[in-house]
C-alpha cells in the first residue's frame, strides 16, 4: 500500500522559514511526479510545486516562486518543500501527492490535483504576522 507521510509543519512568523518533508513508501518513486498542494480554510486546494523525480525538473505556482523550493532525495525516497520568506497567506494544510508516470528528462509535472493518484494526510502550516 502506497504511503506518503508529511512532516515539518508548524507555526512561524512572517519572514521566517519552514521545511516540509514527504517520505514515500511502497511506490515506484523513480521517474514519477511528486507534488505539494495546500488548502486554506474556506478555499479550494491549490498546487504549490511539483518535481519530476527522474531529473528534478520543477514547477512552481506564481504565488510561491522565488520563496519556495521543492527538492528530492532519491535514495531516501523523500521530497522536500523549503519555504522561505513566509507570509500569512501561506497558512494552510499542506499535502504531498504522488503520480506514477512514464515520462522523460525535462518533463514538467502539471500542477493539477486531479492527475495525482496518492495523497498524504497533510501537515498544518500557520504563519503569523
Amino acid at each position: 500500500q502506497v504511503q506518503l507521510e508529511e512532516s515539518g509543519g508548524g507555526s512561524a512568523q512572517a519572514g521566517r522559514s519552514l521545511r516540509l518533508s514527504c517520505a514515500v513508501s511502497a511506490y515506484r518513486y523513480s521517474g514519477s511526479c511528486m507534488g505539494w498542494f495546500r488548502q486554506a480554510p474556506g478555499k479550494e486546494r491549490e498546487g504549490v510545486a511539483t518535481i519530476y523525480t527522474g531529473d528534478s525538473t520543477t514547477n512552481y505556482a506564481d504565488s510561491v516562486k522565488g520563496r519556495f523550493t521543492i527538492s528530492q532525495d532519491n535514495d531516501k525516497r523523500t521530497v522536500y518543500l523549503q519555504m522561505d520568506s513566509l507570509k500569512p497567506e501561506d497558512t494552510a494544510m499542506y499535502y504531498c501527492a504522488a503520480r506514477p508516470i512514464i515520462a522523460y528528462n525535462g518533463y514538467t509535472c502539471p500542477m493539477s490535483e486531479t492527475l495525482f493518484n496518492y495523497w498524504g494526510q497533510g501537515t498544518q502550516v500557520t504563519v503569523s504576522s
